[in-house]
């Protein structure tokens, strides 16, 4: 069988959200000598993709992105012990937080997902995290971008409270900031000072990849 086709057996497994099928086609690519790197950049990366292009077209709902994510996380188990860092490009480092006083995490964790599948390496610091503890994880991991998620209004403004902090600490130039959640718009992201307001998780992630890129 051509490489291509096994390749193509990984993306489609992660397209149907098959988990018995991407550990199966994961493993079969390996066995044929194809190299664990090209095995995400030209299977799991691509079939995340389709999953995001049919969440825009409402082909998929949210609860698709979610088990997508999760299948490829299995594919990843199965590739792990056999990548090489040097095989996988790096696109940047991104840290992450639902910020104090949210303890949502869904939107954030699939937007963690499909960041690493598309190459960035990923520091979540999970929910209801202060301003303090995120300026804290910039200093320490010096990310090229940092997201927050708020789902509740009365948590919003902690996200201004962040970027102001990083602005104090002479932070805010060498950081994108994106933020997100139901109740977050433009206009608030405008106002507290954020780069780029996502409207949902396939639409971020799209942002953080043109910047890294750019």
């Amino acid at each position: 069988m051509a490489e291509g086709s096994y390749l193509q057996a990984v993306k489609e497994a992660i397209v149907k959200l098959d988990f018995a099928g991407v550990v199966k086609a994961t493993q079969e690519a390996l066995n044929a000598g194809i190299d664990p790197g090209k095995v995400v950049t030209e299977g799991f990366v691509p079939g995340m993709v389709i999953v995001g292009e049919k969440f825009e077209k409402c082909e998929y709902f949210l609860s698709e992105l979610v088990v997508a994510a999760e299948v490829m996380k299995e594919g990843m188990k199965v590739i792990q012990p056999h990548l090489k860092e040097e095989s996988v490009k790096k696109l940047g480092k991104v840290v992450l937080a639902t910020v104090e006083g949210d303890l949502h995490d869904i939107g954030k964790n699939i937007v963690g997902s499909l960041l690493k599948a598309q190459g960035f390496e990923v520091i979540d610091l999970g929910i209801n995290v202060p301003p303090a503890r995120i300026i804290s994880a910039v200093q320490e991991h010096q990310p090229g971008i940092l997201g927050m998620s708020a789902l509740l209004t009365i948590t919003m403004p902690k996200m201004g409270e962040a970027i102001e902090s990083l602005k104090q600490t002479s932070l805010r130039q060498k950081v994108k900031v994106i933020v997100g959640g139901a109740a977050v718009t433009p206009a608030f992201a405008e106002k507290i000072g954020a780069d780029y307001c996502a409207a949902n998780a396939v639409e971020g992630v799209k942002k953080c990849v043109q910047w890294a890129t750019a």
